[in-house]
């Protein structure tokens, strides 16, 4: 992602802050919003969708502790990161925002350098982070494949499968209407130095097709199979 693709919400009661750190963070691009206090923060997070919010601590009446808590409590907003602007330096300040949910601290006064490193910095792990939560899920026609709970998710039901025939059907799905040999699913389900019936794959696909449906799991004969996805 480019600079000017990711968002950033700016939450600080003090208007002299609020520009000096809006003009150094669009010079670098982003997409920048701001507010004042906590209640407007949490309405322009829910309509904006910030990848990063930027949050004072020291706030009349919603403090920026409070606020962080309500903010995580959004689903849509439960993978954006939240740094904390505090002038207070003490261990127990810092404890409390990491337990509110805070990524990291930045310390009044604000050094731009710093600032900004911390920004790029953590935009990578919102990257990261999303990036392998999407690898983590396949969705393909109308199979969702959830491969951190081995679980497959069709018409909005949940379905557990055995291990193996998850495997093959991750497998399948990973390139819908391609064909998979026998031997490269042999291969790369059950590996190379397990030994297996001729008929294992059959009876894996059998019931993948009595749980998923039959049409979904194609028989190319003398070759193998495929996912169609069409």
């Amino acid at each position: 992602m480019k600079n000017s693709d990711y968002k950033i919400l700016l939450v600080d009661d003090e208007p002299d802050i609020l520009e000096f750190m809006g003009y150094n963070l669009r010079k670098e691009e982003y997409q920048v919003f701001t507010e004042n206090n906590g209640l407007s923060a949490i309405e322009a997070a829910q309509k904006n969708l910030p990848h990063l919010i930027i949050l004072d601590v020291m706030m009349p009446g919603m403090d920026g502790m409070e606020t962080c808590h309500e903010l995580k409590k959004i689903p849509e907003l439960a993978n954006s990161i939240v740094i904390f602007l505090t002038a207070r330096s003490e261990d127990y300040s810092q404890m409390a925002g990491f337990d509110a949910g805070a990524d990291d601290y930045v310390a009044k006064p604000i050094k731009p350098a710093l600032l900004l490193s911390r920004v790029k910095a953590l935009l990578r792990r919102y990257t990261a982070n999303a990036e392998a939560e999407e690898s983590s899920r396949i969705e393909v026609g109308s199979i969702i494949i959830d491969k951190e709970r081995y679980v497959i998710i069709k018409s909005d039901q949940e379905i557990v499968l055995p291990k193996k025939e998850f495997e093959l059907l991750t497998l399948l799905t990973s390139k819908p209407n391609k064909v998979f040999s026998r031997e490269e699913i042999f291969s790369k389900v059950w590996g190379n130095n397990v030994v297996v019936g001729d008929r294992t794959i059959d009876v894996h696909v059998r019931k993948l097709r009595e749980k998923i449906g039959i049409e979904l799991i194609k028989t190319v004969k003398g070759v193998g199979y495929k996912f169609d996805a069409s």
